[in-house]
């Protein structure tokens, strides 16, 4: 039996798929409560819909939610999260502790507003260094406060929601690009380099990687919303993979085939990992999901979006 998606609750919703979600949502008609930062410069980019609210609210107070939202709700999305924005902030092991207790208050304002499911966002790095297929039986274990506090936060959100009464459904999210992405995103930089004409500086590109289309992880986490199974742990990913080299040619060739790209000006990381791919079967098995956008397409609504703001 399918849970009725009908309004939902959004925590960051000014990244790259926060936004694919409530543009997703609203092409439904799903009304979203769209939780920001006070202040934040990102608003602007969130789509004008009367489905939309947003509200202003620090995730520190968002137990007050319910003094904004006065109707019941029927998911919670947790996206929010502080410092991803450096190396050094993943590694802030205080920084990221806060993390946790913020998603630990989103579980109880999920709860205060009748929330059905909570649906957290986790990440590849719950993993660690890893190579190859990635299953969420894969196991974990994370190297930067940032992985162990996502590790931790689901595992501890998942006990909370246990205790009040909410289906809970954790996410490991590996690489995903789409419209209103983080701009030091490969993807990004590839795409602006090229559209000003600068030859991107790149590894050889060797990487064999899995790119999902924001629009179709958006796709997937309603579904979850809907038929997610109770305490299960989802890998969201295309399952499809190409080199890096590969990613960039299509990308420079959507834009100018003639334009050169740098690939080997510069050295791969250390311990980069050459293999990373999403093992999405649980996704098709438990709730019909496959990806649909191929990253070619998805390249082209980038660049149209791009344009129809020049």
């Amino acid at each position: 039996m399918s849970r009725s998606i009908k309004r939902i609750v959004l925590t960051g919703p000014t990244g790259v798929l926060g936004l694919a979600i409530t543009r997703y949502m609203v092409q439904i008609g799903v009304e979203v409560y769209a939780i920001c930062r006070p202040n934040s410069k990102r608003i602007i980019n969130i789509p004008k819909s009367p489905l939309i609210h947003i509200v202003e609210c620090d995730m520190k107070n968002i137990l007050n939610l319910s003094n904004y939202i006065d109707k019941s709700c029927d998911a919670f999305f947790h996206f929010a999260w502080a410092g991803t924005e450096s190396a050094e902030n993943r590694f802030n092991m205080e920084l990221q502790t806060e993390n946790i207790k913020n998603s630990l208050l989103a579980v109880r304002a999920a709860y205060s507003l009748s929330c059905k499911v909570f649906i957290g966002a986790g990440s590849q790095a719950e993993y660690g260094k890893t190579e190859g297929i990635i299953s969420p039986s894969t196991p974990t274990n994370p190297d930067s406060g940032y992985g162990f506090a996502k590790l931790c936060t689901g595992q501890m959100t998942r006990v909370m929601c246990q205790q009040l009464g909410i289906t809970h459904i954790w996410t490991r999210i590996i690489s995903t690009y789409g419209i209103g992405d983080n701009p030091n995103t490969l993807i990004s930089v590839i795409i602006n380099d090229l559209l000003k004409g600068i030859k991107p500086s790149l590894t050889k590109c060797e990487q064999v990687w899995d790119y999902l289309y924001a629009g179709d992880a958006a796709h997937a986490f309603y579904r979850l919303a809907e038929d997610g199974h109770n305490g299960s742990i989802y890998v969201i990913g295309s399952g499809q993979t190409k080199t890096l080299r590969e990613f960039a040619e299509i990308i420079r060739n959507e834009i100018n085939p003639s334009l050169s790209l740098g690939f080997g000006e510069r050295p791969y990381y250390k311990d980069q990992a050459m293999h990373l791919e999403a093992d999405i079967s649980t996704l098709f098995n438990d709730i019909g999901w496959k990806p649909e956008t191929p990253f070619v397409e998805g390249i082209r609504k980038i660049l149209m979006e791009i344009n129809s703001h020049e």
